[in-house]
């Protein structure tokens, strides 16, 4: 069934399958609602080649958990840098302009490089906190190692508290990121599917459910 199970309750947002086009603000993406590996989804692509965010309007968070079914993969022809870049942004102000996100790299998670695999998964807190910026100052402290497909359905899971963050894969009971000082303090704002440059980017089964 295409149609939205949009329930909210004490702020609690459910979207079975595919996340309905007219509930994004897509700016510099494009969406649409897809059949992808046999699940009905939201598909999220780069239009301009830098990525973006499509933010789920009218939501607001600020501690709690996230979770959602993702995939990425690289689009036809991109650039040799692409990962395939796909995650979530939270706290998400000034209508993009300031957020923080957690994303992953799925072309990294099997790479036969270590380092790369060191790098597939990234915490960044835009625009101030980059990921280059966050690898030089701090290196190895805001991205992980994790198993990763490129273009396979993946369970991500982030749970938020104060100025932490845990991500969460493949229902796994550890976290294999953890995030003790997020750049944006202890804030709220919106929540918004994130791609990065060059990814064709699928999500489904979407759950935001604030802390009490």
């Amino acid at each position: 069934m295409r149609s939205m199970l949009c329930i909210l309750l004490l702020s609690m947002a459910v979207w079975s399958q595919a996340i309905p086009v007219a509930n994004l603000d897509t700016n510099k993406l494009d969406a649409t609602v897809v059949t992808y590996q046999g699940k009905e989804a939201t598909r999220v692509t780069d239009r301009e080649g830098g990525g973006g965010l499509a933010l789920l309007k009218g939501s607001t968070f600020k501690n709690g958990a996230i979770e959602v079914e993702l995939a990425g993969r690289p689009t036809a022809g991109a650039f040799a840098g692409a990962r395939g870049f796909v995650g979530i942004a939270f706290r998400v102000q000034g209508g993009g302009s300031k957020y923080e996100c957690i994303y992953l790299r799925p072309t990294n998670g099997r790479a036969d490089d270590m380092a790369r695999r060191n790098h597939s998964t990234q915490y960044v807190s835009e625009p101030e906190w980059p990921w280059d910026r966050l690898r030089r100052e701090s290196p190895g402290v805001y991205e992980s190692y994790v198993d990763l497909e490129a273009g396979a359905w993946t369970k991500y899971k982030i749970v938020v508290k104060g100025a932490r963050a845990e991500l969460y894969v493949h229902d796994a009971a550890q976290p294999c990121l953890i995030v003790k000082d997020l750049k944006l303090g202890d804030s709220g704002g919106a929540v918004a599917l994130w791609v990065g440059p060059g990814t064709d980017a699928y999500f489904a089964n979407l759950k935001v459910t604030p802390a009490p």
